[in-house]
């Protein structure tokens, strides 16, 4: 089974290029929606002992718990230690599920796969790339989204040009849907040439 990490910094379209694939029938692991479920479940009771008064009626709060770490390198750190671990296992739990059933291509979608030392769990590397004019009005279209913000959550992630570099496959996601849809297709196609029933390991269900 080929193990694809898709992973780009923020605003690059990483999340709409997750649903290209996996509407293209690959399975995909998506982090966030992993932390969002941990967030409503197991990481519940670390993140707040950690960081008292996040958690509201069972749920981590993410409004409230961004209070507490942004700007704040330190408690980035000490929340990260507690919900990378969980996200890796929940990852763990996909590959292998998807292993035993016989996929021939699975995807993690990583925001920080390079951050994070996550290169060596995956086979290849799919980076999503836009120019930058058209990642920050993106980014900055987000509700609640500031310039300073912006440049805080950049300053934490690898650079776009070294992203590039260590990528194995590069989608450009700065023009229209279909070319980026057309652009996860080829990669498909090519990383699945070889693959016994490669043509058709792909294909969503009928």
């Amino acid at each position: 089974m080929i193990v694809v990490g898709l992973t780009g910094s923020i605003g690059m379209g990483k999340s709409a290029t997750a649903r290209m694939f996996a509407e293209a029938g690959v399975p995909v692991h998506d982090s966030d929606e992993a932390v969002h479920r941990l967030y409503a479940g197991a990481a519940v009771p670390l993140v707040e002992a950690a960081f008292p008064g996040t958690a509201v009626d069972g749920v981590v709060d993410r409004a409230r718990l961004g209070g507490h770490v942004l700007g704040d390198p330190a408690a980035l750190k000490k929340l990260e230690a507690i919900i990378h671990p969980l996200v890796r296992a929940d990852a763990d739990a996909f590959l292998l599920r998807h292993r035993t059933a016989g996929a021939p291509l699975v995807l993690l979608d990583i925001p920080l796969l390079f951050e994070t030392g996550g290169r060596g769990r995956v086979d290849k590397v799919v980076v999503v790339s836009a120019p930058a004019d058209i990642q920050r009005t993106r980014v900055l279209a987000r509700p609640g989204m500031t310039a300073e913000k912006f440049e805080q959550i950049l300053a934490r992630q690898v650079p776009d040009a070294q992203k590039r570099r260590m990528a194995d496959f590069v989608i450009d996601t700065g023009h229209s849907f279909d070319q980026t849809r057309a652009a996860v297709a080829t990669v498909i196609a090519e990383l699945l040439k070889g693959v016994p029933g490669g043509d058709n390991a792909a294909a969503p269900p009928p």
